[in-house]
């Protein structure tokens, strides 16, 4: 089976200014689209969560549910002293939405065990969105359900934004406009401190830098706001989509804008290896699914290899920013991402429930890194109430954590996002970077122990603003 919805990857190397970006400047005319980060398999199970043994058989591979993850990310310590992201927002920004979400949150909750939000809203600033299709919104309705979910799972105490954008053809980047105006507005109208975005767009796909610096007024306004903003690396390793006639991938490495944007944090991925408790069975390691035939058949519907992997390089358009300096041996003069990461891997599924048009409604499991944001927006949410206010661009706190071996830093020191295919009846291998007990351009800075991390971030991010 094809993956329902594919993520174009993106990102970039140009030095970091301000001024680069006004309002009003016209868009450059591009092909580039943004997609869906979400990848999903098959229906689990129409009436019950399936178990691990369940999934296992019928995928081959384990999926967790919320007590595992929270346990796995030592998150019940900062529950217990109630820490839960009360007083906060999360933001998360889909195309189109879903038109079951709330109700799909609500099957999700009560299967689990998890409070209602404190508050559930759905706006849409950048236009109506139209009738609900399931031939062109399926995807994103999938990808909703995911980030609305699982930021919640993280932060049960949040309230959240769902912020649905209208996408069609304009002139110029396809929905990428409606989501600069909807971010925005959410900046604007200071309705959130934490903005999740599981899409993206490979950066070769635009036209020139000059595409992606009109388009990235909404990440100068969040900083200039102290909004934190995030973003998923993608799911197709040390390659990217093509938008070239004839070809799916690229050749060679690419990366993923906005989650290379300096202003950005960039999210990867990770595998966990997990017993029913949640307690790790081995260390997380990179998420790369790519030579697993097995897992190969369950979502390409052949044995592969197909990029099925945690996007992760050297931006093209964005050079090295101040907070990167002291990974200078790592990423050279460019830009890398990711800055951390999160649980990703398609042999460690999550568990949804959807019940929108073009499903049988059910309990399905996904993966990819669109997973990965929406969690770690849960754990800046934890860290939000716990600082008592909003932390606004986290990259320097995140590189300084770990240049003083901050022990809620988790090191992620094996695997790579290394990828092969076959294209127009040729075999290609792309080759990415591996993981090691630094930052390195694959798992970034590595991932969290909640309880130790929530708290050196209120403390890293909070003494004053930073000036590039």
């Amino acid at each position: 089976m094809l993956p329902r919805a594919r993520y174009l990857g993106a990102a970039g190397a140009v030095a970091l200014i301000s001024g680069l970006l006004t309002a009003g400047v016209p868009t450059v005319a591009a092909t580039v689209s943004v997609q869906p980060a979400a990848i999903r398999s098959q229906l689990a199970s129409q009436t019950q969560p399936p178990s691990e043994a369940q999934c296992v058989k019928s995928f081959t591979v384990p999926c967790y549910d919320p007590a595992q993850i929270e346990t796995a990310y030592n998150e019940k310590p900062l529950f217990t002293h109630g820490i839960t992201g009360r007083g906060q927002t999360i933001v998360i920004v889909d195309a189109f939405g879903s038109p079951t979400i709330k109700s799909d949150l609500g099957t999700f909750d009560k299967q689990f065990g998890l409070p209602a939000p404190p508050s559930f809203r759905i706006i849409q600033p950048a236009g109506a969105v139209g009738p609900y299709d399931p031939t062109t919104m399926s995807g994103w309705a999938g990808e909703t359900t995911l980030d609305v979910e699982w930021s919640h799972s993280i932060a049960p105490g949040a309230s959240i934004l769902l912020v649905e954008t209208p996408v069609a053809e304009t002139e110029g980047t396809a929905g990428f406009p409606q989501i600069v105006e909807a971010e925005n507005y959410v900046v604007d109208h200071h309705l959130g401190q934490v903005i999740s975005q599981s899409f993206g767009a490979t950066e070769g796909t635009f036209p020139g830098p000059r595409s992606i610096f009109e388009l990235r007024s909404a990440y100068i306004n969040a900083f200039q706001h102290h909004v934190t903003v995030l973003a998923s690396s993608g799911d197709t390793g040390a390659t990217g989509y093509s938008n070239v006639a004839g070809t799916l991938y690229y050749t060679h490495p690419a990366v993923s804008w906005p989650a290379s944007d300096p202003l950005v944090t960039g999210v990867g991925g990770t595998q966990l290896s997990l017993n029913a408790a949640g307690q790790r069975t081995a260390p997380d390691r990179v998420w790369n699914d790519t030579y697993n035939k097995s897992l190969q058949e369950v979502f390409f519907g052949n044995a592969g290899p197909n990029p099925l992997a945690g996007g992760g390089g050297k931006s093209a358009v964005f050079s090295r920013p101040p907070y990167q300096n002291g990974v200078a041996n790592v990423t050279g003069n460019a830009r890398g991402v990711p800055d951390i990461s999160m649980s990703a891997a398609c042999s460690g599924l999550v568990v949804t429930y959807e019940s929108f048009g073009g499903v049988t409604p059910g309990w399905y499991v996904v993966c990819g890194t669109s997973e990965a944001s929406p969690l770690f927006a849960g754990i800046v949410a934890l860290t939000d109430q716990l600082a008592g206010h909003s932390l606004g661009l986290i990259n320097p706190a995140l590189y300084a954590l770990k240049a003083e071996h901050a022990p809620g830093l988790v090191p992620v020191a094996t695997g790579n996002n290394t990828v092969s295919f076959t294209q127009n009846g040729k075999s290609y291998t792309v080759h990415g970077s591996s993981a090691g007990p630094g930052y390195s351009t694959v798992a970034g800075v590595g991932t969290v122990d909640a309880a130790l991390f929530v708290p050196e971030l209120a403390r890293a991010a909070g003494g004053g603003h930073w000036h590039w």
